[in-house]
């Protein structure tokens, strides 16, 4: 175990190297031919079912799962993604338990869902394992250019939409590699095998889309230039900065954004060669506090705390994530909220909680504290738009792009989706559904 100066007991290697491997493993196997099979006929195929109205992008999840019990796992995967071109991803981390899995007949009567998430990756694994690439073609080519910019799963849906209508796609992305938070942001026990990767190598495969990587805007990219230079545009661009926490101590070391960190051990060849602290405070109440809770926990830490400011019942985590991180070993504290980190030497070595209560419907501190020891504490409080990327040319409000029901902008030519509009929602599945409606509107668009 080779000891850090980034603070007073973080180390790399803290766990035997087989161990990672198996920490790191997927979350949920695959499952065979049989169990397939046998799950499918749990299904009650129900005429306007509750699961598919449930499903963001409206796949026909009755339909692909009779395809799958009569042995035809490829006709399954072509209805899966005829709706959702990302079906792969969204079957590994789609929050099903409050989806289409919650209003299962067989959940409402049984307690006991079909596992449809499952069945839908088992359908998708077995289309790219077998083809490897889209099961559309593009369309004849109109002339038209469309610069999409974000290569993230609204970005990816929307370029394979328009692809398929024949318009030549110009997808950028600010990173070296496109994804967005599939490639970077999600759990490593949720997406293993380069399978982001390999997904966005299946959209692509259509045609008539071109990447370019390390390409931002508000820095080498202008909206209006792009605007200038392409007869349509789709931002799906992202939420480029995290939220501070607004206390003393937050700029000392051992003090992280937890989407950086994630997106480093996502990136790692050598998950031993990372650092991480003994005991860990993370703030927060979502996925992504569950998920940084959880990596560290298996990359060898002792003590891994969730604080969240109001009720468990209130954490945007589902109970499903929220059970996860229990299971992992992770303490959550409800009712707190961080006052402020203690450091010494520069580096974080506790932080100052205060417990928290609604008074009037209201949040406010009761001026009770806790003191917790800390080597890393991870924010997870949320991101926000980096507006002065946009240059002041877009409609905001609450910090997110405008968009109509389209997902058009207050600009004529110009779309957005994903979590940088206004309503739009930390969920992959909604993400793809963005970029499909604007991807059909931006067609009729350029085709009246």
């Amino acid at each position: 175990m080779t000891q850090t100066t980034a603070g007073p007991d973080i180390a790399t290697g803290r766990l035997p190297d087989d161990a990672y491997a198996e920490n790191f493993s997927d979350l949920h196997p695959l499952l065979d031919p049989h169990e397939a099979l046998v799950e499918a006929d749990r299904c009650y195929f129900c005429y306007d079912a509750p699961c598919m109205q449930a499903c963001p992008t409206s796949i026909d999840i009755p339909q692909f799962i009779r395809q799958i019990s009569t042995g035809n796992p490829t006709g399954s995967a072509k209805t899966i993604f005829e709706q959702n071109i990302l079906g792969g991803m969204c079957a590994r981390v789609c929050p099903t338990e409050t989806l289409c899995e919650e209003v299962c007949v067989r959940e409402v009567a049984e307690g006991k869902p079909v596992k449809i998430g499952e069945l839908q990756r088992y359908a998708t694994d077995h289309y790219m394992g077998e083809h490897g690439a889209s099961p559309f073609t593009r369309g004849a080519p109109t002339g038209k250019k469309v610069a999409v910019v974000g290569a993230g799963p609204a970005g990816l849906s929307c370029a394979h939409r328009l692809a398929v209508h024949g318009h030549d796609v110009t997808l950028f992305d600010a990173r070296e590699k496109a994804g967005g938070l599939n490639e970077y942001g999600i759990a490593s026990y949720k997406s293993v095998d380069e399978f982001a990767a390999r997904e966005v190598d299946f959209i692509l495969s259509i045609g008539g889309i071109e990447l370019k990587t390390g390409m931002r805007v508000g820095a080498n990219l202008d909206l209006a230039e792009l605007r200038a230079g392409f007869d349509a545009v789709f931002l799906g661009i992202g939420l480029g900065s995290v939220n501070a926490l607004g206390i003393d101590g937050e700029d000392k070391s051992g003090s992280l954004d937890a989407v950086d960190y994630i997106a480093d051990l996502r990136q790692a060849d050598d998950l031993s060669t990372l650092p991480v602290g003994r005991r860990i405070v993370v703030i927060g109440g979502g996925m992504t506090a569950v998920d940084i809770a959880v990596q560290t926990k298996l990359l060898g830490a002792e003590d891994v705390t969730i604080a969240y400011r109001r009720g468990q019942d209130r954490m945007n985590a589902s109970d499903y994530e929220q059970h996860l991180a229990q299971t992992s070993g992770v303490r959550i504290m409800t009712w707190m909220q961080p006052k402020a980190l203690v450091a010494q030497n520069g580096a974080v070595t506790s932080i100052e909680l205060e417990r928290t209560r609604e008074q009037n419907g209201s949040l406010t501190g009761t001026g009770e504290t806790v003191t917790l020891p800390a080597d890393m504490v991870f924010k997870a409080v949320g991101q926000t738009l980096v507006q002065a990327d946009l240059g002041g040319a877009l409609s905001l409000e609450k910090g997110r792009i405008v968009v109509d029901a389209d997902r058009k902008t207050s600009l004529a030519d110009v779309w957005a989706g994903g979590d940088c509009v206004l309503g739009g929602e930390d969920l992959t599945v909604a993400a793809v559904e963005d970029g499909k409606i604007a991807a059909e509107s931006i067609n009729a668009a350029l085709s009246a």
